[in-house]
């Protein structure tokens, strides 16, 4: 049997999302072109979490909607706060992560569906 792997980087076009087991305290990473964000598990795991959640939020607004509406939806933690900015089938997701270290990033919004696949499958051990 083999071990399952230690570290895993998703890339695509404007997006970025990685896991490093072996890492003391920063095991996970997200991104983009030109910014990335190393997070700790803890921090890792809610910003999978609320962006399935913001993303389930997104679709079920949809039929609330006239074709032309956009729409802004927030999430959080006490570690992450994300923002889903367009229309439900199409939107930016913003993310801010709280506490000691402030810092934040955006996606475009062609960069969202591959992101939340990847979000999907990215495996945390």
């Amino acid at each position: 049997m083999t071990e399952p792997t230690m570290r895993q980087l998703k890339t695509g076009a404007g997006w970025r999302i990685g896991w490093d087991a072996s890492a003391s305290v920063y095991k996970g990473l997200i991104g983009a072109d030109g910014w990335a964000i190393e997070l700790t598990e803890a921090e890792l795991n809610d910003f999978c979490r609320l962006a399935l959640e913001l993303a389930d939020t997104m679709q079920q607004m949809a039929s609330e909607l006239m074709d032309e509406e956009q729409i802004a939806c927030e999430v959080e933690s006490d570690r992450l706060w994300l923002e889903g900015d367009g229309f439900p089938q199409s939107y930016e997701l913003r993310v801010m992560v709280l506490g000691d270290r402030r810092c934040e990033g955006a996606w475009a919004a062609a960069a969202v569906p591959p992101l939340l696949q990847a979000i999907q499958t990215l495996h945390v051990f």
